[in-house]
């Protein structure tokens, strides 16, 4: 486990205030006390793991980013995508949900693709005919129309 970011009380706050709502609100959105959550964006608190994971959920965030942020995940290169995602005021919360599925699942299909490409002990069979894996420019047109969907 990693050591707790002294700016993830900064971090909280940010993405509270990039998606405009108060500190009541999200308190009340994520099941804390008020007090508690501003004690946290001041940096005098240092929440749990369950609190991260429930305020990663209140303010549309993947929970791995949060954890990263917070210092409880090691510092793997694809974790920092989500967390620019997840900081970038230019996004809506909708685009930043689209966006970090969109990520998650290439690195889950990258993860598999490498899994099933490892040499295994057992006999190698005859190749089977897989789908093709799913450009980016697809998977950004999903996610376009799943937001407009979702928005209607």
């Amino acid at each position: 486990m990693g050591v707790q970011s002294p700016d993830i009380g900064a971090f909280i706050k940010d993405l509270r205030e990039n998606a405009r709502i108060s500190l009541r609100q999200l308190a009340e959105q994520a099941n804390i006390s008020n007090p508690y959550l501003s004690q946290i964006e001041r940096g005098l608190r240092k929440p749990s793991a369950e609190v991260l994971a429930q305020l990663a959920a209140a303010l549309r965030v993947s929970t791995p980013a949060m954890y990263l942020k917070a210092g409880l995940l090691g510092s793997d290169d694809h974790h920092g995508v989500p967390t620019a995602i997840a900081a970038d005021p230019l996004l809506t919360v909708a685009q930043k949900q689209s966006l970090t599925q969109i990520y998650e699942t290439f690195v889950r299909e990258n993860a598999r693709a490498e899994e099933a490409a490892a040499p295994e002990s057992a006999p190698a069979e005859p190749p089977v005919a897989t789908a093709k894996k799913p450009t980016v420019k697809k998977a950004v047109k999903k996610a376009v129309r799943q937001q407009a969907q979702e928005e209607q």
